[in-house]
């Protein structure tokens, strides 16, 4: 049986791991066959064309073969655009590849996620301070979102009564929406929320969403959080750690 090949397959590399002395494996997001594992023979060498191109948070167009579960890479061209994220930028870039490692399925295919990857990808190498958090912000919803982890945004999830614009709600896990009490350090009022809900609609806008985010970013912070946390099944994640780590030296 001919092993299936696919071309030109628009694609950024999540992380990357040592398979051997010349060889890596790769964690790609692809925008039409989903997250996959690639295996990139020879690499590492000092002739490889490989080698100064597969690197994470960089548009390229991939070629891969093969029926095991890890396929084979066969070409890979940068599409150019952006430069290298540096500092705050690459730690928020490597947050986003964390997230997708860690709750996406390999090969489910998610096409409109992967665009707006692409998109917070380039605002997150251009910009910094307040477009940069509602950045991710935004990219946190839609993602959850994407993957069926977020509840409707203008209801209260376990009685489905609608929000008071005037009352303050907190979205936590398993619980979904729900009032907010005075243990509840960050909230939203029922007017925020049900905006954020708008701007969500049922196509996706990253620049409306994004610009909803930019109202409430520093509240909606540590809600999110939490549920990310929570459905990653880790306490923080790697990459806040490490950010942790550095602003402690």
């Amino acid at each position: 049986m001919a092993t299936k090949r696919i071309s030109d397959e628009p694609a950024y590399v999540l992380h990357r791991y040592d398979w051997s002395e010349t060889s890596l494996i790769l964690d790609v997001f692809t925008r039409h066959h989903g997250r996959m594992a690639l295996v990139a023979k020879g690499v590492k060498r000092p002739s490889s064309s490989f080698r100064p191109i597969l690197l994470p948070l960089q548009p390229l167009h991939l070629a891969f073969g093969g029926e095991a579960e890890i396929k084979t890479l066969k070409a890979a061209e940068w599409q150019g655009g952006h430069v290298m994220p540096t500092g705050d930028a690459l730690m928020s870039g490597y947050y986003l590849n964390e997230l997708l490692m860690l709750l996406l399925a390999r090969e489910d295919p998610h096409p409109v996620l992967f665009d707006v990857y692409a998109s917070v990808v380039q605002i997150i190498a251009s910009e910094h301070g307040e477009v940069l958090e509602a950045a991710l912000r935004a990219f946190e919803l839609l993602l959850l979102r994407e993957i069926g982890l977020l509840p409707l945004l203008d209801t209260q999830t376990m009685t489905l009564l609608a929000l008071h614009p005037d009352e303050h709600y907190s979205l936590v896990p398993e619980g979904g929406l729900r009032l907010a009490n005075d243990a509840d350090r960050s909230s939203l009022s029922g007017a925020q929320w049900t905006a954020l809900q708008l701007a969500l609609g049922d196509r996706v806008s990253l620049t409306t969403v994004l610009r909803a985010c930019a109202e409430v970013a520093s509240a909606l912070k540590p809600q999110l959080r939490t549920l990310l946390n929570y459905h990653c099944g880790v306490p923080t994640l790697r990459t806040r750690q490490m950010m942790i780590d550095l602003q402690s030296l």
